[in-house]
Parts: C-alpha cells; structure tokens; sequence
C-alpha cells in the first residue's frame, strides 16, 4: 500500500473537565464535517492516555488529503477550529508532504 503525498496533521489539547463532551462533538460532528471537504480522504484520530505536565489532555488527528490546498479551501476554513470550545480547547494544524521512509532493517553500508 502506498503511502499517502500530503497530510495535515493537528494537535490539540483540552482540558479534561470537557473530555466526554469534546469526544463527542469531534467524532460526531467535526470530523465528518471535515472529512466531506475537498481535498480530504480520511482521518485518523490519537489520544494521549495521560495528561500533560499541564493538566492537559494531548490528542493528534491525521487527515490524508489528495490536494495540497485543501486546507485553504472555503469549505474547510469555515469548519476548522475547536468548535464551542474556544476557551478549553487549543488547536495547531500544519500541512505535511511526504519525504520518506526507513523501515526496520533498511540499513546503507554504501
């Protein structure tokens, strides 16, 4: 299977009082609403099983995407974001092109 081209990966932590809350809205409501944009393919989401050294939980979502603007589209800018938890949640995404890989084993003697 070949690797995706272009991914954008966001990071994302929330405080852990809205932990059900934010599940729900993320998995129910925003990654559907960002998946169907386009230039998305699928998203895969990650969580943290601790908290922070600030209190706070750390999860990744990884979206593949097959345009490089799909980020700066109108449908993707007016969907992104933390939704109604602007005060508990903060997000950073960040478009990332393939470079390569080494998998075990995949030593050069040359």
């Amino acid at each position: 299977m070949a690797l995706p081209k272009l991914l954008m990966i966001v990071n994302v932590d929330i405080e852990p009082a809205i932990e059900t809350e934010w599940d729900h809205w993320y998995d129910t409501v925003h990654l559907p609403e960002i998946v169907e944009c386009p230039g998305f393919v699928k998203a895969t989401r990650y969580k943290a099983p601790e908290v922070d050294e600030n209190g706070r939980l750390q999860q990744v979502t990884i979206y593949v995407l097959d345009r490089e603007d799909a980020m700066t589209t109108p449908e993707c800018l007016a969907v992104r974001g933390v939704g109604p938890f602007p005060a508990q949640a903060t997000a950073k995404a960040r478009l990332m092109k393939y470079h390569t890989v080494y998998e075990k084993g995949d030593i050069n003697n040359g």
